[in-house]
């Protein structure tokens, strides 16, 4: 089973490593605080340590907020060489809560791609709250986490990991699709925000 590197100790670090585990992969969790990191799992499969540590998971899932994230790439600078990078961040203005950070014809997971190019880029994650990824559900529907990537390799190993975590995994294109799974996050991010929905809730597709 694929190995898995989580940076990042907070919500959907605990719901991807909480999927890593149930589907049988090592997993790797680091933070600035090592406490937090050691928090998320447990077990033979199961390490934890400091951002800047070797990272030993094939995928890296830079659970961080977007704002963050240049630097921790530059802290692997020359580390990442082809790794698949999964991007979980929805680049929100968190100022208005009313637009993303990004250019229009861009995205968070265009700018982390080219940040760490010898990196294979994946969006994933984003569309789906904390609270889903860890119970696996969304209401009486199992969650779905949708994968965007042009590397078809690198996709077909994270929808696998997904599916033995207990969830639908579903290629969702080409990395160019990340605009729109960013769209449609800032989107679920708002109806919660508002408490039209709840944070509880998420994104299925129906069987």
């Amino acid at each position: 089973m694929t190995s898995i590197t989580i940076i990042g100790a907070g919500n959907i670090a605990a719901g991807v490593a909480r999927i890593g585990l149930d589907a049988g992969a090592q997993v790797q969790v680091l933070a600035r605080d090592a406490e937090k990191a050691a928090a998320l799992g447990s077990g033979a499969s199961f390490t934890s340590g400091v951002v800047g540590d070797e990272i030993t998971g094939e995928l890296v899932v830079l659970a961080l907020p977007f704002p963050a994230v240049p630097e921790v790439l530059a802290q692997y600078a020359g580390r990442l060489d082809g790794k698949v990078l999964v991007d979980p961040t929805n680049p929100v203005d968190f100022a208005t809560f009313d637009s993303l950070v990004v250019p229009a014809d861009s995205s968070a997971a265009a700018e982390i791609a080219a940040l760490a190019p010898t990196a294979k880029v994946l969006k994933a994650f984003n569309t789906n709250f904390a609270s889903t990824l860890a119970s696996g559900q969304v209401a009486d529907q199992t969650a779905t986490v949708l994968v965007a990537g042009d590397d078809n390799d690198a996709k077909g190993t994270l929808v696998k990991l997904v599916r033995a975590g207990g969830l639908k995994g579903v290629d969702a294109g080409s990395l160019k699709r990340a605009r729109e799974l960013e769209a449609l996050g800032f989107v679920q991010m708002t109806l919660a925000g508002s408490g039209a929905t709840q944070w509880t809730t998420g994104f299925s597709l129906a069987d």
